[in-house]
């Protein structure tokens, strides 16, 4: 099951780097659950709406989004990845203004594969340095916090 297991994963990454919604039901499943960051706006995200929900929204705020595959591994039903996501951002995101900066932010996701699609994905990275990229000051993230 790794080889395939590890198929899938990759089949997602490429599908985040394309924007290719159509081709979310071939990659998630139906009951899909991610544990995303909270710049994730819902950290908690359910079913294939919620996939599709999250690329639609980073791919609007990074059109250039695209994650770089750098290790991937695969144990039984997990996967795991090491990649770096870069984008432009030309589009709101957190209520902030397109800036045009470049952002860099190293990620490390571990999926759980059933029936050859993601059904679930533990997903972290440095929110902190994503956010100083775009210029975010200590006010404005003072301001985010105490919602």
């Amino acid at each position: 099951m790794s080889e395939d297991a590890l198929r899938v994963a990759l089949a997602l990454h490429d599908l985040w780097n394309t924007g290719d919604v159509s081709r979310i039901d071939e990659v998630y499943a139906e009951d899909f659950v991610a544990h995303w960051p909270p710049s994730s706006e819902v950290p908690t995200r359910r079913g294939r709406d919620g996939a599709r929900f999250g690329v639609e929204r980073i791919r609007r705020a990074f059109p250039d989004w695209h994650e770089d595959v750098l290790d991937a591994f695969a144990s039984g039903d997990r996967v795991c990845t090491r990649y770096v996501s870069t984008g432009t951002h030309r589009g709101a995101y957190w209520n902030l203004e397109p800036t045009g900066r470049q952002i860099r932010v190293e990620e490390i996701s571990i999926y759980r594969i059933e029936g050859g699609r993601v059904a679930e994905q533990w997903c972290m990275l440095d929110e902190l340095a994503r956010l100083r990229q775009l210029g975010v000051d200590d006010a404005y993230l003072r301001r985010l916090l105490s919602h």
